[in-house]
């Protein structure tokens, strides 16, 4: 799972130190999440994160409970928004040290860019894990190229219900 905060070379550009609290509230969210998932933090890429799940299952509802609590965040009186982008792939990875490489990483990289502000997009290896399992419906994304690879993907958007990104959550 990579995720990428949505303009934040921007953000840093108007107000560094406010676009810095952000970032700290982001790891907030995301690190608590990504252990309650049983997932792995690799590694931070400064704006985003590296995350790695021994299921797809649980990458996705990962995903969905940290794009939730964001906007349950981002819904609080006088907080200042932030948006980030989630992509997931599924596939064996090789491990280097405390990091992780290979196809599977590659490919979640140009995943997450297809995702909107506060989006997730999952390849069609994740889809064919989850689509049963999660209420959220999943959609086609039109063809795309992702750069570098020699086949194509299908991708699919996790339509997760903008009511459900400011409803209270057990």
């Amino acid at each position: 799972m990579f995720t990428d905060t949505v303009g934040f070379t921007a953000s840093t550009q108007r107000d560094e130190a406010l676009a810095l609290e952000l970032l700290r509230r982001q790891r907030e969210i995301i690190r608590p999440l990504v252990a309650a998932h049983q997932g792995r933090e690799i590694k931070s890429t400064g704006d985003g994160y590296l995350a790695d799940f021994s299921s797809a299952l649980q990458a996705t509802n990962c995903a969905i409970e940290i794009q939730r609590r964001i906007g349950e965040r981002n819904a609080e009186p006088g907080a200042a928004p932030f948006q980030i982008r989630i992509g997931i792939h599924l596939g064996d990875v090789v491990e280097q040290g405390t990091d992780i490489a290979g196809d599977a990483v590659n490919i979640a990289a140009r995943i997450e860019p297809l995702a909107e502000s506060g989006g997730i997009c999952v390849s069609g290896a994740v889809r064919e894990q989850v689509w049963n399992k999660i209420p959220e419906p999943l959609e086609k994304l039109p063809p795309t190229h992702l750069k570098g690879l020699e086949i194509s993907l299908e991708i699919y958007r996790v339509a997760v219900r903008k009511e459900s990104l400011t409803e209270a959550q057990p």
